[in-house]
Parts: C-alpha cells; sequence; structure tokens
C-alpha cells in the first residue's frame, strides 16, 4: 500500500492516531510473531549467551579487536543482515523482524550499541540511499560484518542543529574527487570502524553526505574518550585534512545529506526505542529476582507493597512500550514493503515512506528513553546499596542508560518535533487535524461523559478517545493564541508532544490488549487487561495535569475559566483502584521472576 493510499485512512497515516481511532487489527503486536521471527528472537539470546556474555569483562574494558571478532560471528548467524537486502548479501527481513534482533541484543550491553550502530545509522543509509554501484561494493561486506560501519554527524559546534555543520567538501581541479576539512566528534564505532558515512558542506553550503574508509590519506581517527556509561563501546572524534573522496562515493545527490540524516535519524530513533524494550525486561527480572532473594525483617523484600508497586510500575510501563515499539515496526514495515532498492528512485521513495512515521518515531525514541531510565532507576533502588555497586549489573543498566535521552536528537529536540511535525502535515493537507479541530468544538458544546461502562476496557476506550480530544482543546488554543509563532513558544510545544506521547503509549496498550481478547478471550488476557487499565487512568491524570498548567500558561481570567471549565468536563471520569490492580500485577512479576504480559 503506497503512502498515499494510506492516507486515504487518518489512522494510519504518520501523526493520524492523535485524530482518529484504529482498530485492534491495525497494529501489529508481539502475539503476532510467526514461527520464523519467534526463531529470530531465539538465535540472537543463544548468541549472546554463548557468545558475548561470556567475554562480558573484556568486553567493557573496549577491547577492539573482540569487538570485531564477536560482530562477524554474528554477522556469519546473519544477525548484521536483516535490514540489508538479499540481492546484497543480506536477509533482507520485514522490519518487525529486524525489530525483534534489536531488543534481544540488548543484554549485551555496549556490544549491543556497537551492533545497533552499525546496522542501524552505519549501514542503512547506502541501504536506502546508496547507488546501485556503492551497494554492490559496501553491502556484501557489511552484512557479514568483514566491514564495520560508522555515522559522522555530530561536531563540536553542531550537535542537534546537524545543518550548522563547518566540515566542507570542495570538488578537485580535476574533477575527480571531493576535498574534505574539518571534524566530527562522539562517533560511535569510530575507533575500528572501515566505513564512515561523513556529512559536510559541498563549497562551505550544500550539505551532503558522503562514503569515507579508513586509510584514506588525511584521515584520522582521536582517542576513546571516557564515558559515564557504554564503556565497552568506542566513541571517538575524527579528523579531516584535505582527504580525497572519489566523486563516486557521494551519497545521494549533492546538497540533499539533509533528507539522508535526518531520514537515517528517524530509524535511528526508533531502533533505540526497540533495544530499551529489552533493557527493560532484564531490568525486572534483576530486580525481581533480587527482591525475592534479599531478606529484610524476617522475609523477603518482595513481599512489601511498596517493593511490589515498583515492580508493577517496571512492568506496566514496559508493557505500554512494547505496545507501542511493535505497533511502529508494524507501520514502518508496511511503509517500506514492495520498496524497489535498485530502481532510480529508490532514495526518494525511501525518504517518504520513513518520514512518513517521522512523529512516530520521536515519540518511540522520547518515551522509550524516559521509560528505560524509570525501571533502571527503580531497579536500583530495590537493590539498595548493591544496585550502586559494580558486581550488580542493574548498577551498569543504570548508567548505559542515561546517553539514551541524548542519542538520536535529544528528548528536548525531539519534543519539538512531535507536534511542529503533525502541524506541518496539516498545514500541507495530509492530515485533517485542523477540520478535526473544529469539529471537537462543535461537539463539546454537547459533550456529556458516559454515566457507565459495560465490556472489557470500554472505560479505558473512553478514556484514550477524551486524551485526543484534550490535544485538540489545548493545541487549538495554542494556535489560536500563538498562530505562526508556536514554532517558538517551546513549552507549550513540549506540553503538546508530551499529549500526544502518553495518547500513542495509551492507545497502544488498548490496541494490543482488545486484540489479545479478541483472539484468546478475557480469561488469557487478564493481566495485559490490568495493565492497561492502570496505564490508561495514569497517562490520563497525567495528560489532564499538563492540560491544565499549558492552559494556565496561556489564557487568564474569564477565557481561563471557560478553558478550565471545558477541560474538566472532558475529564470527568470514575477512577480506579490502581493499587489494588498493582499488587495483582507484583505477583505475577514476583512469582515469574522477570516480565509478564
Amino acid at each position: 500500500m503506497s503512502v498515499s493510499e494510506r492516507n486515504l485512512k487518518p489512522y494510519l497515516a504518520g501523526g493520524g492516531f492523535i485524530i482518529d481511532d484504529a482498530p485492534p487489527e491495525a497494529v501489529a503486536t508481539p502475539e503476532d510473531f510467526t514461527e520464523e521471527q519467534r526463531m529470530f528472537a531465539e538465535t540472537t539470546r543463544d548468541f549472546i549467551e554463548s557468545e558475548v556474555l561470556p567475554h562480558d569483562e573484556r568486553l567493557e574494558k573496549l577491547n577492539y579487536e573482540l569487538t570485531v571478532k564477536l560482530m562477524r560471528k554474528a554477522g556469519e548467524l546473519g544477525l548484521l543482515g536483516a535490514d540489508v537486502p538479499e540481492a546484497y548479501g543480506g536477509l533482507g527481513l520485514d522490519k518487525i523482524s529486524s525489530t525483534i534482533i534489536n531488543e534481544n541484543l540488548a543484554k549485551a550491553s555496549s556490544f549491543a550499541l556497537s551492533i545497533g550502530a552499525h546496522v542501524g545509522i552505519g549501514t542503512l543509509p547506502i541501504v536506502f540511499f546508496g547507488s546501485k554501484e556503492q551497494k554492490e561494493k559496501y553491502l556484501p561486506a557489511l552484512a557479514t560484518g568483514e566491514k564495520i560501519a560508522a555515522y559522522c554527524l555530530t561536531e563540536p559546534a553542531s550537535g542537534s542543529d546537524a545543518l550548522g555543520a563547518k566540515t566542507t567538501a570542495r570538488l578537485s581541479s580535476d574533477g575527480k574527487h571531493y576535498i574534505l576539512n574539518g571534524s566530527k566528534i562522539y562517533i560511535t564505532n569510530g575507533g575500528f570502524a572501515d566505513v564512515y558515512i561523513v556529512y559536510a558542506k559541498i563549497d562551505g553550503t550544500d550539505f551532503s553526505a558522503f562514503i569515507l574508509e579508513r586509510g584514506m590519506e588525511g584521515f584520522t581517527t582521536g582517542p576513546e574518550e571516557k564515558k559515564m556509561g557504554i564503556k565497552g563501546s568506542s566513541t571517538v572524534p575524527l579528523y579531516f585534512e584535505d582527504v580525497h573522496v572519489p566523486v563516486e562515493n557521494l551519497l545521494g545527490e549533492p546538497g540533499r545529506g539533509h533528507v539522508i540524516a535526518f531520514n537515517i535519524l528517524n530509524i535511528g530513533r526508533f531502533k533505540l526505542a526497540a533495544g530499551t524494550v529489552g533493557a527493560c525486561k532484564e531490568s525486572i527480572a534483576l530486580s525481581a529476582a533480587y527482591a525475592n532473594t534479599r531478606q529484610q525483617f524476617g522475609r523477603p523484600i518482595s513481599s512489601f507493597p511498596l517493593i511490589g508497586a515498583k515492580l508493577a510500575d517496571m512492568n506496566v510501563r514496559t508493557y505500554a512500550l512494547e505496545s507501542m515499539v511493535y505497533r511502529t515496526a508494524g507501520l514502518i514495515n508496511d511503509s517500506l514493503a514492495g520498496l524497489d532498492y535498485n530502481a532510480p528512485d529508490a532514495g526518494r521513495e525511501s525518504a517518504r515512506g520513513i518520514a512518513e512515521y517521522a512523529i512516530e518515531c520521536s515519540i518511540n525514541k522520547v518515551f522509550a528513553s524516559e521509560a528505560l531510565d524509570f525501571v533502571a532507576d527503580e531497579g536500583v533502588q530495590i537493590h539498595g546499596g548493591y544496585g550502586y555497586v559494580q558486581e550488580y549489573k542493574i548498577e551498569r543498566i543504570y548508567r548505559d542508560s542515561r546517553i539514551n535521552r541524548i542519542f538520536e536528537g535529544t528528548n528536548e529536540i525531539n519534543r519539538m518535533l512531535i507536534p511542529g511535525t503533525l502541524l506541518k502535515k496539516a498545514l500541507k493537507g495530509e492530515l485533517p487535524l485542523l477540520q478535526k479541530a473544529q469539529e471537537f468544538q462543535s461537539e463539546l458544546l454537547s459533550f456529556s461523559p458516559p454515566a457507565s461502562f459495560e465490556g472489557a476496557l470500554e472505560q479505558e476506550a473512553h478514556l484514550v478517545r477524551t486524551m485526543k480530544k484534550i490535544f485538540l482543546l489545548v493545541g487549538g488554543a495554542a494556535v489560536q493564541k500563538y498562530g505562526m509563532n508556536l514554532e517558538k513558544e517551546q513549552e507549550a510545544l513540549s506540553a503538546l508532544a508530551d499529549v500526544m506521547i502518553l495518547a500513542y503509549a495509551a492507545e497502544s496498550a488498548l490496541l494490543r490488549t482488545k486484540k489479545r481478547i479478541a483472539a484468546a478471550g478475557e480469561a488469557k488476557a487478564q493481566l495485559a487487561i490490568l495493565m492497561t487499565r492502570v496505564y490508561a487512568q495514569e497517562a490520563f491524570d497525567a495528560i489532564e495535569g499538563l492540560a491544565k498548567r499549558q492552559l494556565a500558561a496561556m489564557e487568564e481570567g474569564d477565557a481561563l475559566r471557560t478553558m478550565l471549565s471545558a477541560l474538566k468536563k472532558l475529564a470527568r471520569h470514575q477512577p480506579i483502584n490502581a493499587t489494588a490492580l498493582k499488587r495483582e500485577i507484583a505477583a505475577r512479576v514476583v512469582d515469574s521472576e522477570k516480565y509478564v504480559d
């Protein structure tokens, strides 16, 4: 199905979830995994357990030789070629399968990052935007691990402002090379990579992408950074002094590097989220097992309600995260399905397909990085003093987690992008956002919440629909207040982004659980129902709070009272006994000593 065809269904268009309700059958979920996909998960887990974890201490001390050796073993198993087309030596898997692999690599800590940077932002620029000749030259070796890739965008003076890069490229007098000068910093895999995707401005103006190789004269790497976490991954600066890059190594079109950079970052954001699912699950397993073992006051600490509440919260948030990650994987998979990687316009079609779900990729990145921070932090707290010493892995997960809120565009930048991109899509006519806002204004006058609900999750479905109405209420007020200057009101954009993030997470959990009920019945979905009820309620409460604060920031006097009255009318509902539900969830986690769904 093409992008234009999907736009006929707003709930399948990028960002469309905030104005339309998707049916459960429209979302991909972990319960849909095929036998082959489960096999990829098992293969990945077996590789990590048997080949990587026995060398954990050596890897954590940043052993280049061992890292590369193990990456090549992963390549032999096909784990590096999931996203590489079969024609170029890869497996050409669907995006759900590559997401499954990504999730199951997480237990390998820094080594998972080395692989992730290689298969994602390192290799995908060539997969999606390379010429046929570039794909034939580089992809087979990248798919096997014979060559390792790195992605080089950040500079000392340009991080979030990528287009402010100072690295330059000029065409040589004979027209055979681009001559690069400048530097990059914080380059993952930089110390041992063979192939580098480097961004530079042709003649100081046209932002473009190039494929560089280790060994090119004038191209050098700096010393390893001493980092807070992810210590087993290589992170170095790069220097370019009159590096002669063959003209055939220009990636994509001159001056179109931003199309490659931003769309690859979108994929990188999504892949980051997939990895955090695995890290959250490991944190829950470590914490539940420790809580069952640790005795205080004559009994295991897992028996104390406040420890149980932490485990329940960790599990609930991970369920919402897992639901949104695989929902998004399904959307991206459909968006890129049928792409002819050899077609002359493959790059443009790739960019169009990826950009369609830029909003969802940013939502995944922000929610996932903050969910893992929460889960890891609670895991350390459950471990008490032991969680602060390196003998216990939760300490490393806590340190490693922190970079995720900075990677792939800071969470602050992504929060600006989420509503900003939505508004741009609306102004282009790609989403009927303004029409929905007008319809909502008419509906609000006669709006009355249902007095009661029948059936599993009907109240939660109502809460999710109301979340979207609250977005229209606050978003409409923001557009009226600021007009085209809204993009300068960062606090307002951040509040709107948070409403969208919470709504997407809640709806993803809801749709997944409803799909499970339809397939297996309520009895087999009881735990999922409990978690969905808890998350929907807590997300709704958070959204109501965000809305109150933002309305108070925009209005005052009678106007504010009118808006708050409308919000109160929308938010009226019967609260649930979340404490009792969390005790049930906690009991399951404690009994299983792992993430349960």
